[in-house]
Formats: structure tokens, C-alpha cells, sequence
């Protein structure tokens, strides 16, 4: 049987920026390609799209904002802020910088990066992500 593990996650200041800076390019463009109030206002509504995006997702903030995963015999479960647990499957990308998990439930893509978790927690969120088990803290792979 595979252990479980309990996985916190924390805020990202760099997925935030990133998210910010995006959004904030989006708005130029919008700007620089529709002129008068009508860029302006899109330019406003895509720059507020962003800061409450990098609210909810990369800082952590909103009540729908991912708290803890749970990994338990092949399986996880995401903890939000508000409370709720919902399940979770690995979305389709794994890399040493983030991970992606899919829900049937919104959110329905979730990203987490390596900076929302330590070292070895974020490793064993890729192997669980990658095999579908947890590592074992202290056993090596036979060769």
C-alpha cells in the first residue's frame, strides 16, 4: 500500500508577476490596437482579469484558492481555501518548473509550480503525476 502524503502549498510571487505582466502586455496591445474609450476600457478590464487571477491562483488569496493536495493510494484530492475537496488527475504536463492537474469541477485546469512547494514535496508531486505513486521518504529504485 502507498502511503499518503499531505502536500501545503504556498504563494508564488513569481507566477503572480508573470500572470500581472501578461495580462498588463494584453492590455497594451488592446490599447494600442482599438484607440479612444473603447481600448481604454478593454485595456482596464483585461489589467483587473489579471491582478484577480494572480489574486485567486498564484497568491493564494480567494476562497477558491488551492490549499493542499492530498495524495492517498494513487489518488489526490485538492483542498481549497473555502473548505471544499475536489479530485484531481494529472493534467498532461509535468517539468521540473510546474505541474498541471485537471479537475472535473472548476477550476478545471490547475497549475502548480515548483516555488509553491518545497523540494522534495514538489518531487513527489511529479512522480505522483508521472507514475501515479508517492515516493517513499529513504528507498532508492533498485538499478
Amino acid at each position: 500500500m502507498t502511503p499518503g502524503r499531505s502536500l501545503q502549498l504556498t504563494p508564488s510571487a513569481t507566477l503572480a508577476a508573470l500572470i500581472v505582466a501578461a495580462h498588463l502586455a494584453a492590455a497594451g496591445a488592446a490599447a494600442a490596437a482599438l484607440p479612444g474609450w473603447p481600448g481604454g476600457l478593454l485595456a482596464a478590464g483585461l489589467a483587473a482579469l489579471g491582478f484577480a487571477a494572480a489574486w485567486s491562483r498564484a497568491l493564494l488569496r480567494s476562497r477558491g484558492s488551492m490549499r493542499c493536495i492530498r495524495i492517498e493510494a494513487g489518488t489526490a484530492w485538492l483542498e481549497l481555501a473555502g473548505g471544499a475537496s475536489l479530485p484531481v488527475e494529472p493534467g498532461g504536463h509535468v517539468s521540473r518548473f510546474m505541474v498541471t492537474l485537471a479537475s472535473r469541477r472548476p477550476p478545471r485546469r490547475l497549475l502548480v509550480t515548483a516555488d509553491m512547494l518545497g523540494a522534495e514535496a514538489f518531487r513527489a508531486l511529479r512522480v505522483w503525476a508521472l507514475w501515479g505513486k508517492v515516493p517513499v521518504a529513504g528507498k532508492q529504485l533498485a538499478a
